[in-house]
């Protein structure tokens, strides 16, 4: 089933995120980042950080937060058995740090199929702010759908 190009625009529920020193350094470790700076506040000061920065893959997390993060996804009729995450991209504007809250605007800005519609693409681009409207990066992820009733 070829997914309706008449979302695209459509925006999703916001998340908010409370950054905290203890989730930054569980992340660190998650990802076997060993680099003191995302760990240590005074290694961090030193390297000229006003606190534990965020990793940079940290943001991705932000949207997780939401109870349902895939809802999106089934209320456009997506079949969650064939999804596959395609990309991930991020574009910063500044560095987030423990105490501050983000806040994260998801929007579907483009659909499209390749192989005749055995691929489909869904991108969703995701402003994440501070909560005084700071900017902090942009998002953005392409989900695959594979559609097995489609061959190409």
């Amino acid at each position: 089933m070829a997914i309706d190009t008449g979302v695209i625009g459509t925006e999703l529920p916001p998340s908010t995120f409370v950054i905290s020193r203890d989730r930054l350094r569980f992340f660190a470790k998650a990802i076997g980042e060993t680099d003191p700076v995302y760990t240590d506040v005074d290694a961090a000061k030193q390297a000229g950080y006003k606190d534990i920065p965020t990793p940079p893959t940290f943001l991705f997390a932000v949207e997780l937060e939401h109870p349902d993060p895939f809802a999106f996804l089934t209320e456009i009729g997506v079949d969650l058995r064939f999804v596959l995450h395609g990309e991930q991209s991020f574009s910063y504007h500044d560095i987030a740090y423990p105490g501050d809250t983000l806040l994260a605007r998801p929007r579907i800005t483009d659909v499209y199929s390749k192989k005749g519609g055995a691929l489909e693409f869904i991108v969703k681009d995701t402003a994440i702010t501070r909560s005084d409207g700071t900017p902090v990066a942009d998002l953005r992820a392409v989900t695959v759908v594979q559609n097995p009733g489609v061959s190409s």
